[in-house]
């Protein structure tokens, strides 16, 4: 969801039992939003600023402390709301799925005995629970800092000093890490004692790994294990029918994804276990006398009550994850007017896994953002790159002896200079030169969604990068037709022709397999190290997979997926690869 998009939605959901996560990335925002939220309510807020020790932890601890407070505050007030149409409590209950929770509230207004009503009512109250308020470090995103040219210690790299802005926070909540293992942030946990177990096998601060397959779950779990941490949820997520950043795995797909970590998790959980109370145990730590908890989560492409109730029973799912459809529900995201409105309108083309990100990694767009016609401006006027105001992703030294993010226009400067000196045919340097100018100022952007819409920073240009999904969403609605949606009381899908999520990240993936193959039959730009007969491979066992799957459908949805699939399977085939 970016960095500005979420990061105060805990203050519009979490009193209804709805969790959401927080990116820790941009600090300047954080601080940013922790003024702007101190105003609103008129309280004092001492600034913290930039060049202040430890600035970034200290900012991120005061945000997140922030919205804990007033999320306690919220909860507590809709506790005490009468039960009456339009109060925050019959709002609360009126969302929920068909639970016995939500039985026993019907059955509350259903009572005629006034005492009895008001018993009812009290028990209710008890049982209302905030959502969580999350947080996430993409792990990639750990910029080492520098002072007068000088390498500050590792303890003050961006990652690390995000996580200790929530170790040291009153949140009781979880870390979401994404993007793969970065090993010394991971060694850093063990600095901070909330996310050891206590004297009652309690764990205060919880971790979650996104994951896009069981082997990285794996790897994660056992290095982490090792070290007496637990990872309480494993975050599966589809590798390109998703938003923001979007790693391809080697042409596995989420359904035999989910099937892998259904047959597998149970008995890799026990050996996880195993490791993690040796661990604890060395350490001279309290061991627990029962294994925690390890949810399985998933998220990307989902877009009705139907897949969502599916992946809950046939996968044994904890919990299914909805992100870019929120981006059409402006009570609970920060997105303005403009926007929403060019998504409402957006087709297939205007979505587009792009080269934007300085990261290297492809990264889903909205062709027509402000961002990006910022972005075609600057060159259009012969000034590409952005100022890089935050650099965040200040990585590349070729040209500079501090890094420099390869957006900036201090690095687009320097190697379209460059390029233009060396000894290469036109055609190479110019499509050398569209990579170069391709790269956006995601960092400063992704924030405008909030900065322009509060005023902070009026003339944001804001970047937008929703996942394919979008598409199938054109109205703004409220947070209560959202919910009502994903548990089938309604819908509000106006695409009627919207492929099944398993047969749109299919799609998505031999489009990628036509993208890789166009990119190695030159030698101009880095292609993948994947062998890509081996994708292939895995994409026609994924075919063959749902193709057993499909059985488990109601027979409408069967016969549509299986045509579908068909399609898919003959466009494949044909295809020649070589590793």
């Amino acid at each position: 969801m970016g960095t500005g998009f979420t990061i105060d939605t805990p203050l519009k959901v979490a009193q209804y039992g709805i969790s959401s996560v927080v990116s820790l990335v941009d600090d300047v925002l954080i601080e940013q939003m922790r003024q702007f939220h101190c105003e609103e309510e008129g309280e004092s807020c001492e600034a913290i600023p930039t060049k202040d020790e430890d600035s970034r932890a200290r900012r991120i601890t005061a945000y997140l402390d922030l919205l804990n407070k007033r999320v306690k505050k919220q909860v507590a007030d809709l506790r005490s709301s009468p039960f009456e149409e339009g109060s925050a409590i019959t709002r609360y209950f009126s969302m929920l799925p068909n639970t016995s929770l939500r039985q026993t509230y019907e059955s509350m207004l259903a009572e005629e005995d006034p005492e009895e009503k008001t018993a009812q009512q009290e028990a209710l109250r008890e049982q209302i629970t905030a959502g969580s308020i999350d947080v996430n470090i993409m792990t990639k995103l750990d910029r080492d800092i520098y002072k007068g040219g000088e390498k500050q210690p590792a303890m003050f790299s961006d990652a690390l000093s995000a996580l200790r802005g929530f170790a040291k926070s009153t949140l009781e909540s979880a870390i979401v890490f994404s993007a793969g293992i970065n090993t010394r942030l991971y060694n850093y946990l063990a600095e901070f004692e909330d996310f050891f177990p206590d004297a009652d096998g309690e764990l205060s601060k919880k971790i979650i790994i996104k994951v896009s397959d069981f082997r990285s779950a794996v790897i994660q779990g056992k290095y982490l294990a090792k070290k007496g941490l637990w990872i309480s949820e494993f975050r599966i997520e589809s590798g390109l029918n998703c938003g923001g950043h979007a790693f391809a795995t080697n042409g596995y797909l989420l359904g035999p994804i989910l099937e892998e970590f259904k047959e597998k998790l149970q008995s890799q959980r026990d050996s996880l276990f195993t490791l993690y109370c040796k661990a604890l145990e060395k350490m001279g730590r309290d061991v627990p006398e029962t294994v925690h908890e390890t949810k399985v989560t998933v998220q990307g492409g989902i877009g009705t009550a139907g897949e969502h109730s599916f992946l809950m029973q046939h996968y044994n799912v904890d919990s299914v994850g909805w992100g870019t459809p929120f981006l059409m529900v402006p009570e609970v995201v920060r997105i303005d007017d403009e926007h929403i409105e060019k998504l409402s309108k957006a087709s297939d083309e205007d979505i587009f896994l792009s080269p934007s990100s300085p990261l290297g990694v492809p990264f889903w767009n909205l062709r027509n953002s402000s961002s990006e016609e910022a972005r075609v401006q600057r060159i259009n006027e012969g000034k590409p790159g952005s100022s890089c105001p935050k650099k965040y992703l200040s990585f590349n030294n070729d040209f500079t002896s501090v890094p420099v993010c390869i957006s900036s226009r201090t690095y687009q400067k320097s190697k379209l200079e460059q390029l233009e000196k060396e000894d290469l045919p036109s055609e190479t340097k110019a499509v050398l030169k569209e990579g170069v100018l391709a790269k956006s100022c995601i960092c400063h952007d992704l924030a405008a969604n909030a900065t322009k819409t509060l005023g902070i920073d009026p003339h944001g240009q804001a970047a937008v990068c929703p996942g394919p999904n979008i598409v199938n969403f054109k109205k703004a609605v409220s947070l209560e037709e959202m919910v009502d949606h994903i548990y089938g009381r309604l819908s509000v899908l106006t695409r009627k022709d919207r492929p099944h999520m398993f047969i749109r990240e299919l799609g998505l993936y031999i489009d990628h397999l036509h993208i890789e193959l166009e990119r190695r039959k030159t030698d101009i730009l880095p292609a993948t190290t994947k062998c890509l007969s081996e994708f292939k491979e895995n994409l026609l066992e994924g075919i063959d997979y749902y193709q057993q799957l499909a059985e488990e459908f109601v027979e409408e949805k069967r016969t549509s997926f299986l045509v579908d699939l068909r399609k898919l399977r003959e466009t494949l085939e044909p295809i020649s690869v070589n590793c």
